[in-house]
């Protein structure tokens, strides 16, 4: 992937954890059905402060491949795709 959609995409799952983690995101997702399909299968059930742990461990995790991704561009694939 080239460097600037996958600069994007970074940036945007960035923005999806940081809503979570600081900006009111877990709340709104606490219980509900959609958590299921945005976090994880057994998020409906965690607490808003479960769902603050699981997105600060999601952002540290995209850091950390996103300063890799930088270093070492082949590991630029995204989720199995094209390269």
């Amino acid at each position: 992937m080239s460097l600037l959609p996958w600069i994007a995409l970074h940036a945007l799952t960035a923005l999806f954890w940081l809503w979570i983690l600081r900006w009111g995101g877990a709340h709104w997702l606490e219980g509900t059905f959609a958590s299921g399909f945005l976090v994880s299968i057994f998020a409906p059930r965690w607490s808003e402060e479960g769902l603050r742990m699981c997105a600060l461990l999601m952002l540290i995790v995209c850091g950390i491949s996103f300063v890799l991704g930088l270093v070492m561009p082949e590991l630029r694939c995204w989720y199995g795709g094209a390269c």
